[in-house]
């Protein structure tokens, strides 16, 4: 009788549930004042149609919404024009709400909105002008870690939606083989290097036995600490998963390796997207809504020249100082990168020596940006993680991966650490600076937490911002005298931030000025005195991702430009501590806009 009344009383919520969705639906559609619900409108859209966001979000689990966490994303060209369409439509629908009868609140989510939008829709000619198999983000090195790092593995049911996805597979790469062909048709085609790399990546993908593959090994590691399982629940688990990767993960990767064998003779090695159709315009597109201003690549590359100009003059102090006097950076870099002082040894030994020390670092960020740097702090923790062996090869130095905004999963800073011979300690301190605190765990970590704002405000990615942001903070350690007992660090962080200035000429030279891929990675080596692996890695992240390595130090120097301002008006008034607040508390921002907020919070202090 107890279990009758507890099933009618979960039919009787869920028709509540669905009668309250209906009503908002009726509020959002039929009443014009409803703007906030119009928000989360758009919001619920995007994430209820994602699967995998919507599970890397963690967002509705908490209220026992948990069916998407056993399914994929759609990779059809279909859905990509229907998630286009949904665009228009919501921009249409945004401009029918009054700007004069708005909160100050919802006047800046309206603006920020707006401004996604229109830059989503202005891309509907482009969106085929991308590489969905590619190196670096392709779809068949994102599921693997996914799988491993995001799925939730708490209980049974987990482990279902586990295995669930793993059967999903071979209509999500079907998918992915129509989008590919798709492009092919209309003569885009990645570069030989993206195809080459993808095969060798994916044939030693299968190549392992299923029972040793990182689907497998993680779901193992993972599923021995859900306590409700039995071990015989477990041993039977295990064997599905390791019978769905044998019988569908495998088959589907061959598929997809088929396929990049027969368009192998098809590639050349022009690398830049001027030799699409109409490269050069979807260039100048993607330099727009990266850096979100109006700069053209002809300035873009000048500001980087100038840049690497002003940035050599300070590493050339330090070497000068340091027995480098008359040798050229990026070789002194380069002797400096080998020297036995500051490396670690490059097993395993050396490599958990050296997140032990990523995690010392970033500990003691967190003290001190609480101490002087902000008066917010986000509650949501960090770990400090080795980038996936599968995957290190190609991946980029490091990468930051936000938490789950239900606490679930915290955030996570991944270290590559293929080769510890790429990682001089001198190195370390900028890379968490950037990765983890106050770059960019303290950025998106805040940005989650908000309250009051619509929940879009709290996800929305703008790559200015928040890559300036992290960029910023790098040069923020130095002010706050963290490198004053540390030369070589210093020297370190001058090395990556002559990397983001050689981003600027070198993205713009392969794309708008037709440079060779090799021309880039000498340019590179040069200055910076990065080692072959490294520096081959980033040039071939930048052709795969054009215009986003530029988005850095735009972004920067804007939020360097507005620090400097507020500091010239307000002088004895200004206090740092405000004005970092006043940076993250909206969330990302396109670069315009948060402008705008700090020339508001300018004029209010000053009054």
């Amino acid at each position: 009788m107890f279990k009758r009344t507890l099933k009618w009383l979960g039919v009787i919520v869920l028709v509540l549930i669905v009668g309250v969705a209906i009503f908002l639906i009726n509020l959002i559609w039929f009443r014009p004042w409803s703007l906030n619900l119009f928000y989360e409108k758009v919001f619920a859209e995007v994430i209820f149609s994602e699967p995998e966001l919507l599970s890397q979000l963690g967002l509705v689990e908490q209220f026992g919404f948990t069916s998407h966490n056993g399914k994929l994303s759609d990779e059809s060209p279909a859905h990509q024009q229907l998630q286009i369409d949904r665009w228009k439509k919501d921009l249409e629908q945004l401009h029918e709400y009054p700007l004069d009868k708005q909160t100050p609140s919802q006047k800046l989510s309206t603006h920020i909105l707006e401004w996604f939008l229109k830059d989503q829709v202005d891309g509907e000619k482009w969106q085929d002008y991308n590489y969905p198999v590619n190196q670096l983000f392709g779809v068949q090195n994102q599921y693997p870690s996914f799988m491993a790092n995001t799925h939730r593995l708490f209980n049974a049911r987990d482990c279902e939606y586990y295995v669930m996805r793993l059967d999903a597979l071979p209509v999500k790469f079907d998918q992915t083989l129509e989008s590919v062909r798709k492009r092919e048709q209309e003569q885009i085609i990645p570069p030989r290097f993206v195809v080459e790399e993808v095969l060798k990546e994916m044939t030693e993908f299968v190549a392992k036995p299923p029972a040793e593959n990182i689907l497998a090994t993680s779901f193992k590691e993972r599923a021995a600490k859900i306590t409700t399982l039995s071990e015989q629940q477990r041993a039977d688990l295990q064997k599905r998963v390791e019978t769905s990767i044998t019988s569908k993960v495998y088959p589907a990767y061959q598929k997809l390796i088929a396929y990049f064998n027969e368009l192998l003779p098809k590639t050349t090695t022009d690398d830049g997207v001027w030799k699409l159709p109409n490269g050069d315009a979807f260039y100048a597109y993607v330099l727009r809504s990266n850096t979100t201003t109006d700069m053209p690549p002809n300035e873009v590359h000048e500001l980087g020249l100038r840049e690497v100009t002003r940035i050599e003059g300070e590493m050339r102090t330090i070497l000068d100082a340091n027995g480098f006097a008359g040798q050229p950076i990026g070789a002194s870099i380069d002797k400096l990168g080998k020297d036995p002082r500051f490396l670690y040894s490059n097993d395993d030994k050396g490599r958990a020596e050296a997140l032990a020390e990523y995690k010392r670092l970033i500990d003691a960020a967190v003290v001190e940006s609480k101490a002087h740097l902000f008066y917010i702090a986000p509650k949501a923790q960090i770990e400090i993680r080795r980038v996936e062996p599968f995957k290190e090869a190609t991946a980029p130095g490091a990468y930051y991966q936000g938490g789950a905004m239900d606490g679930s999963r915290p955030g996570i800073f991944y270290a590559n650490l293929r080769d510890m011979n790429e990682v001089p300690k001198w190195s370390m301190p900028t890379l968490s600076y950037h990765e983890g605190v106050p770059g960019h765990h303290w950025q998106i970590s805040i940005a989650q937490e908000l309250m009051g704002v619509p929940q879009f405000r709290k996800v929305l990615p703008f790559t200015a911002y928040a890559e300036g942001w992290a960029l910023y903070c790098e040069w923020l350690a130095k002010q706050a005298g963290w490198y004053d007992k540390d030369q070589f660090g210093d020297l370190g962080r001058l090395r990556d931030e002559m990397l983001r200035a050689v981003r600027l000429v070198v993205d713009t030279g392969i794309h708008a000025k037709h440079w060779t891929r090799e021309q880039a990675i000498a340019y590179m080596h040069d200055k910076t005195g990065y080692g072959e692996k490294e520096t081959k890695a980033e040039i071939e992240r930048y052709i795969v991702n054009p215009g986003q390595a530029c988005a850095y130090k735009v972004g920067m120097l804007k939020i360097q430009e507005l620090r400097a301002r507020a500091q010239k008006e307000l002088g004895d008034k200004f206090d740092q501590r405000e004005f970092h607040d006043t940076v993250l508390k909206n969330g990302s921002l396109p670069l315009e806009i948060l402008e705008e907020q700090i020339n508001d919070y300018i004029q209010k202090k000053k009054t």
